[in-house]
């Protein structure tokens, strides 16, 4: 296990502050705004936390409200919304200098049987012939100031190897669809909650890149956000195992990106699935931004 992964796992551990209420806290190389995957693995951490153990996540639907500081922990207020024989409800809110920056409704499903089938995972390559997302990094590192290598290259979490990779300073115009191999750096607990935890953490780092593809746009020129995430977990998984995340983007319209994903294991079988609809906003060159109104003596 990396030291990335351990930081993760630490900053997962959530301080019990009340009953059920939470306090959690963010990578330390993060200035600008906590990454949204870290907010929904600690808020769904947080109604784990108020679960029992006979019933795991089967869905959260969440939305972001605003940025989260880095600079100072993050208290996470769980509502027992229902208790069920089958299905236990809550609803999480993320709140830092006394505002809600995030929310979540989370439910969950007692483990039971009944009719299967799936889509077949799509024929791309298996991630042992294919270049970590490390190795393209280090290939790229040059293009960016000096100042700004050591975060780019910065350890992290999670491996990811994408097919078909693109130059992420100088993409080309592509159909939105991208396959990529993921599975956490080193090996964890047999704990199913924190599996599903640690996929919701992963499903942030990839999505709405693809709605982008068809744009040949890159992330420098853009003003990117999430604003929603919604999650279904339709199997038990590990995520210390190579997961294949499956990514399209129906559309884009209107200053965002809808994109889709689905996880399938190794073997082919689709464990969980994946939707966002994100910020995707051109950024104006000084130029073309609209001269300040003067203000009113």
């Amino acid at each position: 296990m990396n030291a990335a992964l351990q930081e993760l796992l630490q900053q997962l551990d959530l301080e019990k502050i009340e009953e059920n209420i939470f306090r959690g806290i963010s990578p330390v190389e993060r200035e600008t705004r906590v990454y949204g995957g870290h907010v929904m693995a600690q808020a769904l951490m947080a109604a784990h936390r108020t679960v029992g153990d006979d019933r795991l996540c089967h869905s959260f639907h969440a939305y972001f409200l605003l940025g989260g500081d880095p600079k100072a922990p993050i208290v996470y207020d769980v509502d027992r919304s229902r208790d069920g024989g089958s299905f236990t409800t809550r609803r999480v809110v993320a709140i830092q200098h006394g505002k809600p920056i995030f929310h979540m409704e989370i439910s969950f499903h007692v483990m039971e049987e009944g009719w299967s089938h799936q889509f077949d995972p799509p024929a791309v390559p298996g991630p042992e012939t294919l270049v970590s997302d490390a190795v393209l990094r280090e290939r790229q590192a040059h293009k960016l100031p000096e100042d700004f290598r050591k975060h780019y290259l910065r350890e992290q979490p999670f491996e990811q190897r994408e097919v078909d990779p693109d130059d992420e300073f100088n993409p080309t115009a592509r159909p939105p669809h991208k396959n990529i191999w993921i599975r956490s750096n080193g090996k964890l607990p047999d704990d199913p909650k924190l599996h599903q935890v640690l996929l919701a953490y992963a499903s942030d780092m990839s999505l709405m890149d693809t709605a982008i593809m068809p744009h040949g746009a890159s992330w420098r020129n853009i003003m990117g956000a999430s604003l929603d995430h919604a999650m279904w977990f339709h199997h038990p998984l590990r995520v210390d195992d190579w997961l294949l995340y499956n990514h399209d983007a129906p559309v884009s319209a209107g200053g965002r990106g809808f994109n889709r994903g689905l996880f399938f294991t190794h073997d082919g079988k689709l464990v969980a699935s994946a939707v966002q609809e994100g910020l995707m906003r051109p950024r104006k060159r000084r130029s073309e931004r609209e001269p300040k109104k003067p203000q009113a003596e």
